[in-house]
């Protein structure tokens, strides 16, 4: 999804299909990332509105869940809480704060623990 203002994209959001795998089973979620807003634009609300816009899409398109590797001051505001509450890991590391899941359906991470599993194109080691 993009933002823009004047004909001109100012933003971009980006939503990608992911899985939780167990040793039992694997759940499929959405994974946030990346979003971006220009610098000129910035601190307008446009961030914001994109993953407003993304959270209700993903509902509409009937996904259960989203999770994101971001910053812990900004996306609490939208639902999003540790992902180690739900008992859901990242294949590398990162702190705790800062890997984050929201329900769009409650209970929907609920029993769905697990470690992510990110497409071979995002771990890239060439």
């Amino acid at each position: 999804m993009v933002a823009e203002i004047d004909n001109k994209i100012v933003g971009h959001i980006l939503f990608f299909p992911i899985k939780i795998i167990s040793q039992e089973n694997e759940y499929e979620t959405l994974s946030l990332a990346p979003m971006s807003v220009l610098p000129n634009y910035q601190k307008m609300g446009i961030g914001s509105k994109l993953i407003e816009y993304g959270i209700k899409a993903a509902k509409k398109a009937g996904y259960g869940s989203i999770i994101v590797v971001g910053h812990p001051d900004y996306y609490p505001r939208f639902g999003f809480a540790p992902a180690s509450t739900f008992g859901i890991k990242l294949p590398f590391e990162v702190p705790d704060n800062a890997f984050m899941a929201l329900e769009l359906l409650p209970n929907s991470l609920k029993g769905k623990q697990g470690t992510v599993k990110y497409p071979k194109e995002y771990n890239d080691d060439d």
